[in-house]
């Protein structure tokens, strides 16, 4: 149908390459986008909705509503019957906020990551700069424009929440977590991963680091969870003093939102508070060569954040520049957990915070 669609409308190839261009076709994803905003697919009745009762429930124009269902239609998203009502396809019912694939919330642009994903208009001035384009679209930087709307900062949280449960299986049979003793999960978040291990392993316990909103929250979750008298949670963040002499320092999906001088100042506050027999558990994917998933994501960690989603060979370069190597590497799942021991002692870090003097 797509073929045929562009072959009319640009008949004889007059606009270039029909695959490329269909490639580069940005009307899709950005009508699946619209749709998971408008939550229409939740206001699709399993037989069938008609333009105008969308429109009423959706408040939104019924002539521009009805070419979008149109498109959508074509591209099998919606299928349509000769009364004009509208019904889901299999691949449009994953639009639904209960479906259990459901990709709603992630693509809606007004939602934490449907949002931070229209960045991607803005890729050219990242690729001619190196920097970052959040702040480009949006005024502020990604971290900021989280701290300046709580209910944007949330969404992240719990999606980023979402994600992380799906992993945990993996992580915790990835490695021998009981033998640790005491763990501090540094950026924490909402406290999922920290609540996990300490649940699976009785005999551990575990210290959270995070801002003040995350922290409130994972208290919160860790108490549900009934592991608080096992944990605490600390407010602070990964650029300060860590608490000292832990077994182990967990950054999990961290690193990558950060570019190599953060990661080398975060990575050194580990170093800093661990003993010379702590160690570093980086949990992250790693990006490999001929990955199209891990290039898109690297891509995307450079236009949102500055960061990167390293390979080895870079996770290697930060550790050893910390007084830190990388012992082992242990597959867990879609991610990996890099095991880091000290070697050197580092040099103290002095940021402007800690001494006004310093230059």
């Amino acid at each position: 149908m797509r073929e045929t669609l562009h072959q009319s409308v640009t008949p004889n190839g007059a606009w270039g390459d029909t695959e490329l261009r269909r490639r580069a076709d940005l009307a899709l994803p950005m009508a699946i986008r619209v749709a998971a905003t408008l939550r229409l697919a939740d206001h699709i009745s399993d037989d069938g909705s008609s333009p105008e009762e969308l429109a009423a429930h959706l408040r939104v124009n019924p002539d521009a509503l009805n070419r979008l269902l149109r498109y959508l239609a074509t591209e099998g998203i919606l299928a349509n019957d000769t009364t004009g009502r509208y019904r889901l396809t299999p691949l449009g019912k994953p639009l639904r906020e209960n479906h259990p694939q459901s990709v709603r919330k992630v693509l809606d642009t007004e939602g934490a990551l449907g949002r931070a994903e229209l960045t991607f208009v803005e890729l050219l001035h990242t690729v001619r700069t190196g920097q970052p384009a959040y702040a480009t679209r949006y005024g502020s930087p990604h971290w900021q424009d989280m701290d300046e709307n709580p209910h944007l900062a949330a969404d992240f949280d719990t999606l980023m929440s979402t994600r992380m449960t799906a992993c945990l299986p993996a992580i915790t049979q990835a490695f021998e977590w009981e033998s640790l003793g005491h763990i501090v999960d540094v950026g924490g978040g909402n406290g999922r991963l920290l609540a996990t291990l300490l649940t699976e392993f009785p005999l551990l316990r575990g210290t959270l680091i995070e801002q003040p909103g995350p922290a409130t929250t994972a208290r919160a979750f860790l108490a549900k969870t009934g592991v608080a008298d096992r944990s605490q949670v600390a407010e602070g963040d990964f650029f300060g003093p860590l608490p000292p002499k832990a077994g182990a320092y967990i950054l999990a999906n961290v690193l990558h939102n950060w570019d190599d001088q953060s990661c080398l100042t975060i990575l050194h506050r580990c170093r800093e508070a661990s003993d010379d027999s702590g160690r570093v558990l980086i949990i992250e994917h790693l990006r490999t060569e001929g990955s199209a998933p891990k290039a898109a994501l690297d891509l995307r960690m450079l236009l949102l954040y500055g960061g990167s989603q390293r390979g080895l060979p870079e996770m290697a370069h930060l550790a050893t520049t910390t007084g830190l190597q990388i012992h082992n590497t242990h597959p867990a799942g879609e991610l990996t957990i890099l095991e880091l021991h000290p070697t050197a002692r580092p040099n103290p870090i002095r940021r402007e915070e800690d001494d006004p003097s310093a230059p």
